[in-house]
């Protein structure tokens, strides 16, 4: 049995259902994230979690226990929220332990517990300090600490990232990752970033439109997207409408090039249309290193660095290429006509067109 069961989960406000039957079975010391557009239903699927809302329809179950209808002070669940919702007249300390307090512990066991707090989070000498004499970044560490004080049975992060600025965000969400992997508390984390949700997570729960639409790995999510929305959500992807040629051999034809994935197409017959996906990085100009070839027209390029991102035409189609800036070796030039090699593990088959 899972240790978090979300078994048919529904939510309703009035007629509309922002949350369509949700099921998902979390494992003990897990981090699984909801990746999802604004308004797809992850926060209000957290809150059910935390308590602060009631399913409409369906069951929660933490360590085998029902607690669909259980206040969210019985939960033993911490929170972590966006706006980092600290006390402003209380001193960090006094904001790590208040969960205690209000627990009743004792007045050692709650100075014991802080100390180690501060320590994790490693800010053991601003204690004494109050919330607007930290940083952003500092008083989400001290929100985190006190949502691990009590020693919750899941802790749940609604976008703790967002108000954060970009150096602070990739430094902080490593952090939390790393708590989270020392503790071994299993974790809710909700963001609309794919980048943060491919970094930290160990599962990826795709949202939209209150539904799933694809749980999986950081790898099986960006690497092989089951739907259209989550190709176009996760990542930079290549698009090309094609239609089959011969399911059993994954020959598709994009015009009149006839392309090859690596495996059988299921569900499609000869003359069914399909949606094919490449990954930018997973192209290369030269045939080879698998066999498809598509002709096509540099039409721009774009210097970022690490990567030159070159802009390319296939037949009216355009499209997109990485590749790494190696020193010293020049891109094609706009308007030359280059063969585009890509390997057929690399054929992104997408369930419906």
């Amino acid at each position: 049995m899972s240790f978090l069961e979300l078994a048919d989960i529904r939510k309703t406000f009035g007629a509309a259902a922002v949350v369509k039957d949700f099921s998902l079975p979390v494992e003990r010391g897990e981090f699984v994230t909801f990746l999802g557009p604004s308004g797809c239903g992850k926060t209000t699927v957290l809150r059910m979690i935390a308590g602060f809302e009631t399913p409409s329809a369906g069951a929660i179950r933490i360590a085998g226990a029902d607690v669909t209808h259980l206040r969210a002070n019985r939960r033993a669940v911490g929170m972590v929220f966006q706006a980092y919702a600290l006390f402003p007249n209380m001193t960090v300390e006094r904001n790590i332990g208040f969960g205690l307090k209000v627990a009743g512990r004792p007045a050692a066991e709650i100075s014991r517990r802080v100390t180690e707090m501060l320590e994790l989070i490693k800010l053991p000498q601003l204690g004494r300090r109050y919330p607007h004499q930290l940083s952003g970044g500092q008083q989400q560490r001290v929100s985190l600490a006190r949502a691990l004080a009590p020693n919750p049975q899941i802790l749940l992060l609604d976008e703790p990232l967002s108000a954060l600025d970009a150096r602070i965000r990739v430094a902080l969400r490593e952090e939390i990752r790393s708590l989270q992997r020392r503790l071994g508390v299993t974790t809710i984390f909700v963001t609309h970033d794919q980048e943060e949700a491919l970094s930290v997570s160990d599962r990826i729960v795709v949202m939209n439109e209150g539904a799933i639409e694809q749980v999986g790995t950081p790898s099986d999510i960006y690497s092989r997207p089951k739907t259209r929305f989550v190709a176009s959500f996760v990542g930079t992807l290549n698009m090309f409408e094609g239609r089959v040629v011969d399911p059993a051999r994954g020959a598709i034809r994009l015009g009149e090039t006839t392309i090859f994935a690596a495996a059988p197409i299921e569900n499609a017959k000869a003359g069914d249309a399909r949606t094919i996906a490449l990954r930018p990085e997973a192209l290369r100009c030269g045939p080879g290193g698998g066999g498809n070839v598509l002709s096509a027209v540099v039409e721009d390029m774009s210097f970022l660095g690490s990567v030159v991102r070159i802009k390319a035409l296939f037949g009216e189609q355009p499209f997109h290429i990485d590749t790494f800036n190696a020193g010293g070796v020049a891109p094609p030039r706009p308007g030359a006509t280059v063969e585009i090699g890509f390997a057929r593990e690399d054929v992104i088959v997408l369930d419906r067109p």
